[in-house]
């Protein structure tokens, strides 16, 4: 779990940097608490779902956040979809929050689920789960979570979803 990336040579870095960048993937709030009553959202661009039977998606946290500690202690989270509209998400999540302070001051807020985790009630959908795996795969931590609630959103039939596509694959 190194922050260097000396370990990838220069020819790699050139020949895939491209394509792993165009690799797209969806926009999403990962939302958590720390089971001290403090909660938190942060921008999730690596989601994907990974199985039917149960439903499992895999989501991708940087080794670097704090966040890492609170689903150790809360190992269940949500995640909100964003629509491809909701660009002033991006500047709300995009640079985080250190963890005593409010992410979701100012936004209209949604605790339906079993979770109590709070999602965003304008987003395209929502989803909530327990986390079952974890994989540390470099610089990031994989979680597997077991989908285990969820909602569709107003806009879901009627905006499609935002998509992340980068410069390179080794920089957000």
């Amino acid at each position: 779990m190194s922050d260097d990336l000396s370990s990838v040579s220069e020819e790699l870095r050139q020949a895939v940097g491209p394509i792993l960048g165009r690799t797209p993937s969806g926009v999403f709030i990962l939302t958590a608490a720390d089971g001290q009553g403090r909660e938190t959202g942060m921008l999730a661009s690596w989601v994907q779902q990974a199985s039917f039977e149960p439903p499992v998606v895999t989501v991708a946290v940087n080794c670097k956040r704090y966040l890492i500690e609170w689903l150790e202690a809360q190992p269940r989270l949500a995640l909100s979809f964003v629509g491809e509209s909701q660009k002033e998400l991006l500047r709300h999540f995009g640079r985080g929050f250190e963890p005593d302070v409010p992410a979701f001051e100012g936004l209209e807020i949604s605790r339906d689920g079993a979770t109590g985790l709070p999602v965003l009630a304008d987003s395209l959908g929502w989803l909530e789960g327990e986390i079952s795996g974890r994989l540390e795969a470099g610089d990031h931590v994989i979680y597997s979570v077991t989908v285990t609630g969820g909602a569709s959103g107003p806009r879901l039939e009627s905006e499609a979803p935002m998509v992340h596509l980068r410069r390179s694959g080794f920089t957000y």
